[in-house]
């Protein structure tokens, strides 16, 4: 009779076809095969040593096991807002435009499910990051999706994205009450201007809708480009929120360690729900974390240079194998259109005979969206050698499928 008992949220949410990639990675590991792996956005580095060693001595204090706070313990709040300062120049109020949370993707989820009725809607650009679109279903809300443009460089065509949330504004029923924007963009790298943000902000406030930001990848930037924050907008706190993460600025990502600041009405619907779902992270851990972004920032640079360099190496080799990608601005993924004569496979299917034939792991982009189908995200997570080595693989694959491939001599690969 449990049969009959249906869970309505669990079947909204569509098959996880990364799974797919993940249990064939697996076999072919099991089968003795040397899979280099570049499909999970998994930091390889060492958190820096002073963060490590602030958690040790934070640790070892006798009044650090108890609860913590939900939102975040003040000191962290408050090197969250001083980050912006000295980023963006922007003012926060740790008190009530500031909510630490469990990296980005938990202050995100919980957010969307604080402020969703049943039935609201989102705009989500298509593709997007699983979590943005998958949020409001889980909060039983629904999406609106557009196909994101883009300019050949990867840079967003902002006017053609203003038009496409008029359209949705227009067009959606029930009228949407979010827009989700995600730049440094997962998974595509788009970027945007600052004008981007003014024009959102002015349409959200005459519109009338809010504007949930993430800019998880801000500081992982190249070539003199700066990210943008939307909070640098006059009126943005009305009708804005933005999450940032240290898991990939400072090597944390498993530490989970982020913060929502903004609009004191979502910042705190965002504390009043945490309230009730959790008690805070560990202490030693929100002391770490504030120690990483109010401490030296060299670190950040250091980790913003070897992605710099491992992005080098894959365009120059991914080049030399016949399968020509654009350099990103920023973020630590490249977004891969699939060589013609192998586009017609689909995302998914590349994704496995790429693993099949050359031993690297890679996201197919259907993953993140329809629009995503011609495109596989390559997550920069392996040194420059096996970068390189993942590029001579592919060029055998791709010599016997078709795919018109260089002729000159592969650069040297060393074991490492």
């Amino acid at each position: 009779m449990f049969d009959e008992i249906e869970f309505d949220k669990i079947k909204r949410l569509p098959k996880y076809v990364f799974a797919a990639v993940g249990e064939l990675k697996m076999q072919q590991r099991r089968a003795g095969a040397d899979v280099i792996d570049l499909s999970m956005g998994n930091p390889d580095g060492p958190t820096p040593r002073h963060i490590i060693d602030k958690l040790i001595e934070s640790a070892q204090k006798p009044k650090v096991y108890g609860y913590s706070a939900s939102k975040g313990i003040y000191k962290l709040r408050l090197a969250a807002a001083d980050w912006y300062k000295r980023k963006y120049g922007v003012d926060l109020d740790p008190e009530t435009e500031v909510v630490a949370s469990m990296g980005s993707k938990e202050g995100y989820a919980h957010l969307v499910q604080a402020i969703t009725n049943v039935g609201d809607t989102a705009i989500i650009p298509d593709p997007c990051y699983p979590i943005h679109s998958q949020a409001f279903i889980l909060a039983s809300g629904n999406v609106a999706r557009f196909a994101m443009k883009l300019n050949d460089d990867l840079s967003l065509d902002e006017d053609a994205f203003v038009g496409d949330v008029k359209r949705c504004l227009t067009e959606t029923s029930p009228r949407p009450k979010y827009l989700v924007v995600n730049f440094p963009h997962n998974p595509t790298t788009a970027t945007v201007t600052p004008k981007f943000y003014e024009k959102i902000v002015a349409l959200a406030r005459e519109e009338r809708f809010y504007i949930l930001s993430d800019i998880a990848y801000a500081e992982l930037t190249f070539d003199g480009y700066q990210t943008p924050s939307i909070m640098s907008v006059a009126g943005a706190k009305e009708v804005a929120v933005e999450s940032y993460t240290l898991s990939k600025s400072y090597n944390m990502a498993g530490w989970r360690v982020g913060f929502v600041v903004g609009s004191p009405k979502l910042v705190g619907a965002l504390a009043k729900i945490k309230s009730w779902l959790d008690y805070g992270m560990f202490t030693p851990i929100q002391v770490a974390a504030t120690i990483a972004l109010n401490g030296d920032q060299s670190c950040v640079e250091e980790i913003r240079q070897n992605y710099r360099r491992r992005r080098d190496a894959l365009i120059k080799s991914f080049a030399a194998a016949g399968w020509e990608v654009v350099s990103p601005k920023a973020s630590m993924f490249v977004w891969a259109r699939i060589p013609p004569p192998l586009r017609d496979l689909g995302s998914l299917e590349f994704a496995k005979e790429l693993l099949i034939n050359a031993n690297v792991a890679v996201s197919p982009g259907v993953g993140f969206g329809p629009a995503g189908d011609e495109y596989v995200r390559i997550a920069m997570i392996e040194n420059e050698n096996r970068i390189r080595q993942a590029a001579k693989n592919i060029k055998r694959y791709f010599k016997e499928s078709g795919v018109k491939v260089s002729e000159e001599s592969d650069p040297p690969y060393t074991q490492g």
